[in-house]
């Protein structure tokens, strides 16, 4: 708390320091940084030596390298921060850290602190994908990245909750997605229709198709059939049993009101038939045959309708994958502002240290804390599940 008084004579001529203190009449906040300046820390080891002939040497410090000269555990953490939590790249890193605190590492180091911190949270990165196999829903999404020389692409694959987030670079693949975490999961997976997820390679388990996907996709067949009802038919009605289950929740009831419930499944039931009406299926084979837009929706909004559904039967259940759309946003945002990663093995640690950080936040532990702690070797971890 500072305190400021006038200073000065009053226009009467007399000294203000000798006035009468009437109190403090404004009171002004400000939040405000010191200015930093990196400093430089020499520890001296020293030895004794006991009487009975022992010698013995002071340990290290936590977190002091043993090389002669190093950057403080704190300038790491920045670093990692920086390049993972905000996609800086690395030369830019080096200049920031420079410009804020005065400490020039190399821009080596400074790329090398990436593979460290990976390595750090490795062990808490293995206990993220077991906990979300026990999750009751996961939500999953993918999202193509540039990696790598020339046009090469691969996807980035992303599995979550409101408390873990996983990540996993691979392809599109039915391959990569028996590498990916979907098999080994045994609740409910909330996706957007990708055909990997529903191979039978992966096995059996409980869908919810992402209903921001449906809308989307039945928007444009009101698009393409302008003068047709039953694309916002079926809208009206999805839109109506996600409110009517928010509604549910926010009081804290375990169903949806019956007779709401019933009422937008039944104008959802037939604005589906009255678009099979009239949406016809072009006989064929699949592979030959370009059905009419809007069909193949409508078959699946017909044969996978507890699918499209289950949301509005188990409150538990999201109706959409916005989590995963969330948090696989950050790699949209890093190629806009990096563009391409040269590394694979880079971005699959970028991505390793990524999906530490996210579940660190939705835990609600400090983001630099958490970096910090895992390079001096204390990485932050998940805590066990509270039984349902």
């Amino acid at each position: 708390m500072l305190d400021h008084f006038p200073a000065g004579a009053c226009g009467c001529g007399a000294d203000l320091a000798e006035a009468v203190h009437l109190g403090v009449t404004a009171a002004h906040q400000q939040v405000e940084v010191p200015l930093m300046t990196a400093q430089t820390f020499q520890h001296n080891l020293h030895t004794v030596e006991c009487r009975c002939g022992r010698v013995h040497t002071a340990p290290r410090p936590q977190g002091v390298s043993p090389a002669p000269v190093s950057l403080g555990v704190n300038l790491q953490a920045w670093c990692v921060y920086l390049m993972v939590a905000h996609a800086i790249p690395v030369h830019r890193c080096v200049e920031l850290i420079a410009s804020l605190t005065g400490a020039t590492p190399s821009a080596g180091f400074v790329h090398g602190m990436i593979a460290r911190a990976a390595r750090a949270v490795a062990q808490t990165n293995l206990r993220i994908r077991t906990l979300l196999t026990l999750a009751y829903v996961v939500c999953c999404d993918e999202t193509p990245i540039r990696v790598g020389a020339g046009k090469a692409k691969r996807y980035l694959l992303v599995a979550c909750t409101d408390r873990y987030t996983w990540y996993m670079l691979g392809e599109r693949t039915l391959a990569s997605f028996k590498k990916f975490i979907v098999a080994d999961l045994t609740g409910v997976v909330v996706h957007d229709r990708d055909q990997n997820y529903d191979s039978p390679e992966l096995g059996e388990r409980d869908h919810q198709l992402c209903v921001a996907h449906l809308l989307r996709d039945l928007e444009d067949c009101a698009e393409t059939y302008p003068t047709a009802a039953w694309p916002a038919q079926i809208q009206t009605a999805l839109r109506g049993l996600i409110h009517a289950a928010n509604l549910a929740r926010e009081q804290g009831k375990q169903n949806m009101d019956a007779g709401t419930q019933a009422m937008w499944i039944t104008s959802f039931r037939h604005g589906v038939r009255i678009g099979l009406s009239e949406v016809r299926r072009i006989p064929g084979p699949a592979k030959t045959v370009t059905q009419p837009i809007g069909r193949v929706l409508l078959e699946v909004l017909r044969d996978r309708e507890a699918d499209v559904l289950r949301f509005a039967r188990d409150l538990r259940v999201p109706p959409t994958n916005n989590q995963a759309e969330r948090d696989v946003r950050p790699a949209k945002t890093q190629q806009k502002i990096s563009g391409r990663l040269r590394s694979e093995v880079t971005t699959e640690h970028r991505y390793a240290i990524r999906g530490y950080l996210s579940t660190a936040a939705k835990h609600g532990a400090d983001v630099m804390t958490a970096i910090r702690d895992a390079l001096v070797g204390r990485a932050w971890m998940p805590p066990d599940p509270i039984p349902a």
